[in-house]
């Protein structure tokens, strides 16, 4: 069992044969749009975690309450499907993806709270899975090993969430070691703890408070350009299946002249993924000055090769670059709103906090919202005692 504390707000609902659990969201360090591409991520589970605390029934309810939102649902475990109410579906996901496998789920009584910032590209809905799934492994004393349990939780993001998400998100979740970023190799999904020596420094994140609506759109435009130069480059090299495996020679040579803009889009993310790789190096020699200038680099492949920021975004990282509190910044996520991360000396974090929250509101008219985070384990058994 792992010892932390359990919000407040939860222990009116802990009976003594309850089972809590508890999973983390997650950031990005570096290694944007190179997931769907068979590259390389290097998430960082961290402090901000979904709480879900599961107590079983003896008949077949299953009755929800999400602490936060004051809501509740409820079901049985033989109507188990996907609704239009969207919390739920986190929940009753992960629960298909059990009965998918024969497993009996009994009814069970569920309360479900978190701090992971919606809406901000955490992952809370990965927190929320992977919680369950932990919880259901508990409950059905079926004992599965945690990347199977990952992969019934990415299921359930797809299945019920609706949202074709990669197994970054989960996987960082489940996988989380305090004081080290994963490095996830997205073809094989070998992955390696990567030492993050944050004495002194914070990891802050700066919320634009904005999500443009070409974000899907687009995201999906950029898998399809990748795609498109693949196609092109594996004309003269059958063996070519993405990305991964594409060199800037072989791009230079079939697709810079043919497909200019197909070549910009495939030249940041073979790019990015020698920069995550090296990055890693950095971390190796515990180089953070090093290391973020290469957030530097991979936030302007982003902003002008693969385009996929916007104005908020850029201000952003504009006004943190040329400070010497500020190791590194970038914008992490799928682009067009949500986040910027930055490694942050911690004597400079809430001068800094201010001055960027007052320039960010005179530039933008948007308040900006700042979350502190740092590493922490990954998802986990809690004990209520």
């Amino acid at each position: 069992m792992y010892m932390k504390t359990i919000p407040a707000k939860l222990k009116s609902f802990i009976r003594d044969n309850s089972i809590i659990a508890r999973s983390p969201g997650r950031i990005n360090l570096i290694g944007e749009h190179t997931d769907y591409n068979e590259g390389f991520v290097l998430p960082a589970a961290i402090d901000k975690a979904a709480y879900f605390v599961l107590t079983p029934r003896n008949d077949n309810a299953i009755k929800l309450f999400a602490v936060d939102l004051e809501k509740g649902f409820e079901t049985t475990t033989d109507n188990v499907q996907k609704i239009k109410n969207a919390w739920p579906n986190y929940i009753l996901g992960v629960v298909a993806q059990f009965q998918k496998r024969g497993i009996n789920v009994s009814g069970f009584d569920a309360a479900l709270m978190a701090d992971v910032p919606i809406g901000a590209g955490l992952s809370s809905s990965a927190a929320v899975e992977c919680a369950t799934a932990i919880a259901l492994d508990k409950l059905c004393n079926t004992s599965l090993d945690r990347f199977t349990l990952v992969k019934m939780a990415q299921k359930a993001e797809h299945e019920f969430a609706g949202v074709q998400c990669g197994i970054m998100d989960q996987f960082a979740s489940a996988f989380g070691k305090s004081g080290y970023a994963i490095r996830l190799d997205c073809r094989s999904l070998e992955y390696e703890y990567e030492p993050l020596d944050m004495a002194g420094i914070k990891i802050v994140l700066f919320d634009s408070n904005v999500k443009h609506s070409l974000a899907s759109t687009e995201y999906n435009t950029r898998r399809q350009q990748c795609e498109e130069g693949v196609a092109l480059i594996s004309r003269h090299y059958p063996e070519i299946k993405s990305l991964r495996d594409v060199t800037l020679s072989m791009l230079n040579e079939h697709v810079k002249e043919k497909k200019p803009l197909v070549y910009q889009r495939c030249k940041y993310v073979i790019e990015e993924n020698q920069r995550l790789l090296a990055a890693c190096e950095d971390l190796q020699k515990n180089d953070l000055h090093a290391f973020g200038k290469k957030m530097y680099r991979s936030h302007n492949g982003l902003s002008k090769e693969y385009e996929v920021s916007c104005t908020e975004l850029d201000f952003l990282v504009d006004c943190v670059k040329n400070s010497p509190d500020v190791f590194g910044a970038r914008m992490m996520g799928g682009g067009f709103g949500g986040c910027t991360i930055n490694l942050v000396k911690e004597e400079a974090v809430e001068s800094l906090s201010k001055k960027i929250t007052e320039d960010y509101y005179k530039h933008t008219k948007k308040e900006l919202k700042t979350y502190i985070a740092q590493t922490d384990d990954g998802s986990s058994l809690i004990n209520a005692k």
